[in-house]
């Protein structure tokens, strides 16, 4: 398994695009991956994943969602072996969009602790961030539903803090992601500054005037923010 560096960016696609349009802005962020050093996670939809990532480079491909059936009987459900076979090195969980219950939540760590993949978490508040903590995804996004899909974000300061207390406070490893209402760089990097250990956006990229220059602005943001973190900590250390 490849080791995502912090801060990182993440891309959620959903279904505002598909085919050659989903894979302009797959090839869009695996250039500004490289230009700006940053890790990308690209996530998109089961049947876009093997063509995404065959034709980049240094995206983490991640599916918005599997089942847990196993190879064998069973007809239309997401197999998670195929995911891996195509590509995948992670998937999404409880995303407000396609929420699970606590049990699916830890039958599909489970399965993808299996097969070597990331699990990307998603939570509506800090107690059910807390919940998930317990089962100990690599990822968690604790966003309000309330300001995914171009709502007013939360107070960084506030928000990031609180969550950040709340998950590490039970598993330190566990990276803390901040993305909802995310449209711009700015944002991204005040995320970043305020202690987040990685941003994303969905909306705010897919529902730009330009997404292409929009994941650039982004990803530039990130950078910066990670530039500036690191000139502290060596001031600090003079």
């Amino acid at each position: 398994m490849r080791k995502i560096r912090t801060p990182y960016f993440e891309i959620g696609t959903k279904n505002y695009v598909w085919g050659d349009r989903l894979l302009e802005y797959a090839l869009a962020a695996d250039a500004a991956a490289a230009k700006y050093d940053i890790d990308i996670l690209f996530i998109c939809p089961a049947l876009e994943v093997r063509r995404v990532a065959e034709n980049t480079k240094n995206l983490f491909v991640f599916a918005t969602y599997m089942d847990t059936l196993r190879p064998g009987r069973g007809c239309a459900d997401i197999l998670p072996e195929g995911l891996k076979a195509a590509g995948c090195e992670g998937v999404m969980i409880n995303h407000c969009e396609k929420p699970m219950s606590l049990p699916q939540m830890k039958k599909t760590i489970e399965r993808a602790r299996e097969l070597d993949m990331y699990i990307f978490a998603c939570a509506d508040s800090v107690e059910e961030a807390r919940a998930i903590a317990e089962l100990h995804p690599d990822i968690i996004n604790p966003e309000p539903s309330g300001i995914i899909g171009g709502g007013k974000g939360a107070s960084p300061m506030d928000y990031v803090a609180d969550t950040l207390r709340a998950i590490k406070e039970i598993d330190p490893a566990i990276m803390v992601e901040q993305a909802a209402g995310i449209t711009c760089g700015q944002e991204v990097y005040d995320f970043i500054m305020a202690g987040s250990e990685a941003a994303g956006a969905a909306s705010g990229i897919m529902n730009a005037e330009d997404p292409v220059a929009k994941i650039d602005e982004m990803v530039a943001a990130v950078r910066r923010a990670a530039d500036d973190i690191s000139a502290a900590r060596t001031s600090g250390k003079k």
